[in-house]
């Protein structure tokens, strides 16, 4: 196990390099000066000027490059050009929320997609298998800014059991439930809907082989058919898929976070685009980034457990 790990950690090191190449490259692949940019249309030559020393733009490409990846090992990933603070401090105002957010949708939306694909597998082409598949087609297919704004009219306008505009958590974290189920909800129900699909899909080819048969021959108990033997075996390509949306989420849920207010990742690198602000906007790519690679790894070692096995050596 150790030695996977660590065979994995070198080859990140790769793609860790691919991404601070697009992101130092987001700097010169603006149109115009980025330098007039980050300091305004009504800018003198001079504070251009200074700007661009400012951000080192007068070093060749590749010295800049080598500063900027020394800094960002060191957790210095520059100051905002709106607010003249450090990025990492930025990001980390934030990042708590963006995590609290997709962990609890996660939890949802494997809950829910679990026991719909569990119950269509063992149901299959019933009658409860149709509708639960038609009612994840209609999940996976709803865009989460619509239903994030469906749901604000219905439960926050119309029954009046939640707020409309304030920002939907609280400073230190997680507020009361009012403030939780909509935005979680919203996040959750596509991803329940593709976990419900993959666990029915895959639940299917398990039961179809010939230790299922034998166990059932054997005059085990269905119940522990299904979930000892079927469900374990069936939740690799599920832990794939889990994997895949929590990093996607831990990445940004962009649309949501903007229906709802919540000063997140996803609302960050936003305003930072709108702002130009170009420090943020590399920072955050970059956590991002991180944040995949390192989810990738969990969802590996997960597939261990799962199935001994498999050799990770």
């Amino acid at each position: 196990m150790f030695t996977f790990i660590v065979r994995r950690l070198i080859q990140t090191i790769p793609v860790l390099i691919g991404v601070t190449i697009l992101t130092f490259s987001l700097m010169h692949l603006i149109p115009g000066d980025p330098a007039q940019i980050m300091a305004g249309e009504s800018a003198s030559p001079t504070q251009i000027e200074q700007m661009r020393d400012r951000l080192g733009l007068n070093e060749p490409v590749p010295i800049q490059y080598v500063a900027y990846v020394s800094n960002a090992v060191q957790g210095d990933l520059g100051n905002s050009i709106r607010s003249g603070r450090p990025v990492s401090t930025e990001i980390s105002g934030r990042f708590g929320v963006t995590v609290e957010l997709a962990l609890y949708s996660t939890i949802l939306s494997v809950f829910i997609g679990l026991i719909a694909g569990i119950v269509s597998a063992t149901k299959h082409y019933t009658l409860t298998d149709v509708v639960i598949m038609i009612v994840a087609l209609f999940g996976l297919s709803m865009p989460n800014f619509w239903l994030g704004l469906m749901l604000i009219q219905w439960f926050a306008i119309g029954l009046d059991i939640g707020p409309i505009t304030t920002n939907w958590f609280a400073a230190s974290g997680w507020g009361d439930w009012k403030q939780i189920v909509l935005p979680v909800f919203t996040l959750g129900t596509a991803g329940a809907a593709i976990i419900a699909r993959m666990t029915r899909s895959s639940m299917l080819e398990v039961i179809g082989q010939d230790y299922i048969r034998t166990a059932r021959a054997k005059g085990v108990k269905e119940r522990v058919v299904i979930y000892r033997h079927a469900l374990k075996n069936a939740l690799i390509p599920v832990v794939t898929v889990v994997g895949l949306q929590f990093g996607g989420l831990l990445g940004g849920a962009v649309l949501t976070e903007t229906v709802f207010a919540i000063n997140g990742m996803g609302r960050l690198i936003i305003e930072a685009i709108r702002a130009r602000d170009f420090p943020i906007v590399q920072g955050t790519v970059l956590v991002f980034a991180l944040l995949f690679v390192f989810v990738n790894l969990l969802v590996d070692i997960t597939y261990r457990f799962l199935n001994k096995r498999i050799d990770l050596n």
